[in-house]
């Protein structure tokens, strides 16, 4: 049996009027995509950005009938219904044709992230099991893979992180993986902190060397384990470049005399601006960039250790 697909152009105002419809027209699936090739930033921590132009694509039983499925929608939506087009599709193995997208990713000499279906290429390498899911970092985005590569040649046998804008907790399990002796991974979405701990036990992490919270609950979560608020050797922060100068006090504070920062989400015209927020705590590196997107990284200034 094939599928019978309907693609819908709509506005971001309209896209999860007409999502919800859709669904409960009896849709197997809805998702979204850019209409217009505008580029979408990476989603700040808790965020689900929209395009302004979105292509709805639905997917129904290849036996509907779309006139029906088209007056059952415009009834729903009051007539307003944009511009849509059908598609039939032959039946295939969805699933397996989805997972076949993922491949193995390798940052730097040592470092491989490798979906859980795959063996992964080089057995003696540092091989992260990480497969897609809502929590976002799978290490596919310029920035996350800026930061992996950062963490990849870094010296952190026996160092404390943070890690604030978690998202699926690759950077942190990348760093525990790489020598680094506990991890706390902070994030306002609660998916993230799900995710997080899944892919921690996935890599037979123990919760006692990666420890999740939200913003509001880490200064509970360090005097609970005994973590100085200013003791870090390292912290990492893969979110936006508004998020990171609204925080820049509040993550430089957490590093202790010799610590080191990760910076990255950030646009290279954004730089400057991040750059100028920081430094007067933080004597940088040289940038590093991939496409549109950079990385900063630096150590704490002698002048405020």
């Amino acid at each position: 049996m094939g599928w019978l697909q309907l693609h819908i152009d709509a506005s971001a105002a309209s896209a999860s009027e007409i999502e919800s419809a859709l669904l409960e027209l009896g849709a197997a699936s809805v998702t979204l995509r850019d209409n217009a090739d505008q580029p979408l930033l990476e989603p700040g921590v808790g965020e689900t950005p929209l395009w302004e132009a979105i292509q709805l694509t639905a997917l129904f039983d290849g036996n509907s009938d779309s006139q029906s499925i088209i007056d059952r929608l415009l009834k729903a939506l009051d007539g307003n219904l944009p511009q849509y087009r059908f598609e039939t599709l032959e039946d295939q193995d969805w699933e397996r044709s989805w997972l076949n997208d993922f491949e193995p990713l390798r940052f730097g000499e040592k470092l491989w992230i490798c979906p859980s279906w795959h063996q992964p290429p080089d057995p003696d390498a540092i091989n992260i099991a990480l497969d897609p899911g809502l929590a976002f970092g799978t290490g596919t985005h310029q920035t996350t893979a800026l930061c992996l590569e950062w963490l990849e040649q870094a010296s952190l046998q026996d160092k404390t992180v943070i890690d604030y804008g978690c998202g699926s907790g690759i950077l942190a399990i990348a760093a525990l993986l790489l020598g680094a002796k506990q991890v706390i991974c902070v994030d306002n979405d609660p998916q993230a902190l799900v995710a997080t701990r899944s892919n921690a036990t996935q890599n037979a992490i123990s919760a006692d060397n990666l420890i999740v919270c939200s913003p509001e609950q880490l200064a509970t979560t360090l005097v609970e384990h005994n973590i100085a608020t200013d003791g870090f050797d390292l912290v990492i922060a893969n979110i936006l470049a508004g998020p990171l100068i609204s925080l820049v006090d509040n993550l430089t504070s957490r590093l202790n005399s010799h610590g080191e920062i990760i910076l990255s989400g950030i646009l290279d015209h954004q730089a400057a601006s991040v750059l100028q927020a920081y430094e007067p705590a933080i004597d940088f590196d040289p940038t590093a960039n991939r496409d549109e997107w950079m990385r900063l990284s630096g150590k704490k200034s002698r002048l405020i250790s």
